[in-house]
């Protein structure tokens, strides 16, 4: 199956057309304040992390490494959102965090067609220093979910000021396509923005395996990316397939930028 997500708030007349680069994003709602912000605010995605409780009960949080606390439960923030119409996007940073996360998410969103995205890191990627979540443990999970809902499968990365950072390279997107190719949900790869400029024909290449594939940019709080670096995938990849998870100033300019020229 396609990726539904541009089509769910098109038919709600949240966005005037299928350009990803109109959507825009809440991230890391981890907090009641942040989810109250969110829900109340104009974004069309909701983000948040979630992984266990370090202490009892041991229950789905909203917290990013190295938190393990949180004032707000994956139950209370499904709460908060199914009373809106935003999409939401849950960000899993531990295993032991998957399962009874999607006996909530199963239990508590019945709505078929609000936007799901499920994300993890499965594989190594550029300068990537932090373990991976085990592709077949995440996967044999997360494909028990509708097969609308869009799996959100990266690669762990770094990026370091002043040095010449490696991309995205040719074995790994092929592996990541040797992983994804016979799944039946639309899924997306999370790249990071300041590493697009070299792996161009790398993640192009990875879009023409699949239409059920996207990408989504992401950047780091200290990286440095330029509107220069993502005009390629505006110009040369169909608009409705590249998601920005940028800051709205640099994701606005980029979008009009590109309606200017197409």
């Amino acid at each position: 199956m396609c990726d539904q997500t541009l089509d769910y708030f098109v038919g709600l007349a949240e966005l005037e057309q299928r350009d990803a680069a109109c959507l825009s994003w809440s991230h890391a709602v981890n907090s009641s304040s942040r989810l109250e912000e969110a829900l109340s605010g104009p974004t069309h995605m909701i983000e948040g992390d979630v992984l266990l409780r370090g202490c009892n009960p041991r229950e789905p949080i909203m917290a990013h490494p190295p938190d393990t606390d949180s004032d707000l439960a994956l139950r209370q923030w499904l709460l908060g959102v199914r009373m809106h119409s935003k999409g939401i996007k849950l960000d899993f940073k531990s295993l032991e965090a998957v399962a009874p996360s999607l006996v909530l998410l199963d239990e508590m969103l019945v709505e078929p067609s609000r936007p799901v995205w499920v994300n993890a890191d499965i594989l190594p990627g550029p300068g990537g220093q932090t373990t991976p979540l085990d592709p077949q443990a995440f996967l044999s999970a997360v494909t028990t979910l509708p097969t609308d809902t869009v799996l959100s499968l990266g690669w762990t990365t770094h990026w370091t000021a002043g040095t010449d950072n490696p991309g995205y390279s040719w074995d790994m997107v092929r592996v990541m396509h040797d992983i994804c190719g016979s799944l039946k949900h639309p899924v997306t790869f999370p790249v990071r923005g300041a590493l697009l400029a070299q792996s161009f024909s790398q993640l192009s290449w990875l879009l023409q395996q699949s239409d059920r594939y996207t990408l989504t940019v992401w950047t780091g709080q200290n990286d440095e990316l330029t509107l220069q670096e993502l005009l390629p995938y505006r110009k040369e990849i169909d608009v409705s397939r590249v998601y920005y998870d940028l800051p709205n100033s640099l994701r606005t300019e980029l979008s009009m930028i590109s309606q200017d020229n197409n």
